[in-house]
């Protein structure tokens, strides 16, 4: 517990007081203090560290909290690796209050580690610079043992190498922490800070720099997660794409060869029965083709997917025009591929019964809005009583009602005049 006179002399509450203490304790756990001398730097002999002051103390501290948890916030949204380590060194040196800071990782041949990221340096550091990795290195040893290493006083340690770029940059003390993304446990490369100033990096500076690295790892291993869930989810894309294509090919196969048996027919009714199935099945083929050729796999345009629909049946009429009008917006495909069929019952009937062998034209429409689908087939024929079809238990119809409470929508005969206006509504999800 804090003494009552010295809380009187500096004005603070024992709450504060007993943290400033807790910070000024030596840090538990297995923070040691090295150095490394390959060239011994040009640099003067360091006097004694400056002590600050309780007040200041305070303050630094509180600002490396607040660093830290400023760069927690950056590390959550941040999709790009290079930016994030390039912040990361920004933002800890000056947590640390020094110019210099790097990440390295292991190379290709993972013998050496590659410093990708830092501020401070001069030239062409990135990717260019390589420490050693083995023990007798500072950012080596904080890489195999996980261990943060505090270098003080460089000019008088000999225990460990001094990589050249420190010495070119008059750097005097180093904090070296271990980063181990959470993904596999596995260590992946080492955050430091270097200073060429006089003054002591202590057990709270590696203590802050340690939950630094923790951060990184963290936020790397979100970023890897990420990667393999986009690689993961672009193949899963392919695949049901590459089923899309063959389900359509597929389906035109069949099409075809109901085509050719419809021809070799002797009975009318088994041409017209074979034709229609033919048809049906090509409906459900050209909603594949836009699914595969899409840029997303679940849905369609329901521009392109009706437009291609009524093209294919205009072609294979003589002496009917069939055009469509539809909006430029996507349609899931559990509801395109029950849509299309029921378009093509329609259109098809329409070609059969509206108008006599003079032929005519037929349109469709398709609207998306406010989460409602609203497909209209129209002709300019004798017109088309829905009650009385549904009587009739024919075959296209009994389809179309079971397609229509499928995806949960009603249909309507709203003609007002002359010929038919078969109106279909349902939601979009």
């Amino acid at each position: 517990m804090s003494d009552p006179n010295t809380l009187a002399a500096t004005g603070m509450t024992p709450e504060i007081a007993d943290l400033v203490e807790q910070m000024r304790a030596p840090a538990s756990g297995d923070t040691q203090v090295q150095m490394d001398d390959m060239q011994t730097p040009r640099v003067e002999t360091s006097p004694e560290p400056e002590v600050r002051s309780t007040a200041d103390e305070l303050t630094y501290r509180l600002k490396q909290q607040s660093l830290l948890a400023r760069f927690g916030e950056l590390a959550l949204r941040e999709r790009d690796p290079q930016a994030l380590l390039d912040a990361a060194c920004e933002i800890c040196a000056d947590g640390l209050e020094t110019p210099l800071s790097k990440v390295l990782i292991h190379n290709d041949t993972r013998d050496r580690l590659v410093l990708i990221a830092g501020v401070g340096w001069s030239g062409e550091v990135e990717g260019q610079v390589t420490l050693e990795l083995d023990l007798d290195s500072p950012a080596g040893f904080a890489f195999q043992t996980g261990k943060p290493l505090i270098s003080n006083h460089l000019e008088i340690e000999d225990r460990f190498r001094t990589p050249k770029l420190l010495a070119d940059h008059g750097v005097r003390r180093a904090i070296n922490v271990l980063i181990r993304p959470e993904i596999d446990g596995a260590p992946w490369g080492v955050l430091e800070v270097d200073s060429p100033d006089e003054g002591q990096f202590d057990a709270s500076d590696a203590l802050f720099l340690d939950a630094f690295a923790a951060v990184v790892g963290a936020a790397i291993a979100r970023q890897q997660t990420e990667e393999r869930l986009l690689a993961a989810i672009e193949h899963q894309a392919l695949l049901t794409r590459e089923v899309s294509h063959r389900v359509k090919n597929s389906l035109s196969l069949v099409s075809s060869l109901l085509a050719m048996q419809a021809r070799g027919a002797a009975s009318d009714d088994v041409r017209a029965a074979l034709g229609d199935a033919g048809s049906r099945i090509q409906a459900i083929s050209q909603v594949h083709d836009q699914l595969w050729r899409g840029s997303d796999v679940q849905s369609v345009i329901l521009c392109d997917f009706l437009t291609k629909l009524c093209e294919a049946i205009d072609t294979g009429s003589q002496h009917h025009i069939v055009t469509c009008d539809a909006d430029d917006a996507p349609l899931i495909a559990d509801i395109a591929i029950p849509l299309g069929l029921i378009v093509n019952e329609l259109v098809i009937n329409a070609i059969k019964y509206a108008y006599g062998p003079q032929g005519g034209a037929v349109a469709v429409t398709g609207r998306i809005a406010d989460g409602r689908l609203t497909v209209t087939v129209a002709d300019t024929g004798k017109g088309f009583d829905l009650t009385a079809a549904r009587s009739d238990r024919s075959l296209g119809m009994r389809v179309i009602d079971s397609l229509v409470k499928q995806i949960g929508g009603v249909i309507e005969n709203r003609s007002t005049g002359v010929g038919a206006m078969i109106v279909i509504e349902a939601p979009t999800r």
